[in-house]
């Protein structure tokens, strides 16, 4: 493309990944489809390519949005990872480091092409998660919104490269927590389809086990720092 405001990536990892049905931080936000898109900082030349792309944005902005002034504090959507959240001050999460970390996001009008790397399309939606590493086209633009204003980054297509772990926390397969399925033995002292023994109680002769669950910490977006 010729225009300098769009960029196509080379290969990044993504995080917080909503490429198929739109989604909003927050009660009462708008629902857009988005995700954050994790730059390897060795990236050298998709890294020069957005910076070129940001500076153009700027100038359209000058030009355009910004009555012929730039903002002399202009928010740009890209962060440092080694560094912290504008959001909080906290650090960001550890599959940050060593990259550039910025969201784009498109309208729920505007859903994004998602492809592999033959450039088929994917349907099944379980391929595209956080941690899978793709290539992306982004649109840098310039915003005055409310009282706002700053750069922006808009999503386009997406291209699947290849697998990655998983960032989403999910929980472990029982054969994973437990190893493999055993055979089944019944238990001594009743055989199966029999009902379990009773103490003079009345009541059964073991107790049942209460139930339990994974516990997992809520995840934290590393650019807006509200939970995931």
């Amino acid at each position: 493309m010729n225009d300098l405001t769009s960029v196509t990536t080379g290969e990044v990892r993504l995080s917080y990944v909503h490429l198929f049905k739109p989604y909003a931080h927050q009660v009462g936000q708008e629902e857009k489809f988005s995700c954050t898109i994790l730059v390897p900082k060795t990236d050298v030349d998709t890294m020069n390519r957005i910076n070129v792309a940001i500076e153009t944005a700027k100038q359209k902005g000058i030009s355009e949005k910004w009555n012929g002034v730039c903002p002399p504090i202009l928010p740009t959507p890209v962060y440092d990872g080694d560094g912290v959240r504008p959001s909080d001050g906290m650090a960001f999460g550890p599959e940050c480091k060593g990259h550039w970390v910025f969201t784009a996001s498109a309208k729920a009008d505007y859903p994004p092409e998602i492809v592999d790397v033959h450039g088929n399309p994917i349907i099944n939606q379980s391929e595209v998660y956080s941690g899978m590493y793709a290539r992306v086209n982004v649109n840098f633009f310039p915003y005055a919104f409310g009282g706002k204003k700053g750069v922006g980054c808009g999503l386009g297509p997406v291209q699947k490269r290849r697998d990655g772990e998983s960032l989403g926390g999910s929980a472990p397969t029982a054969a994973q927590a437990f190893g493999a399925p055993q055979p089944a033995t019944a238990q001594a002292g009743y055989t199966q389809g029999q009902n379990p023994p009773f103490a003079a109680t009345g009541q059964p002769a073991y107790t049942t086990q209460q139930q339990y669950g994974q516990q997992t910490a809520p995840r934290i977006n590393p650019i807006t720092g509200l939970p995931y």
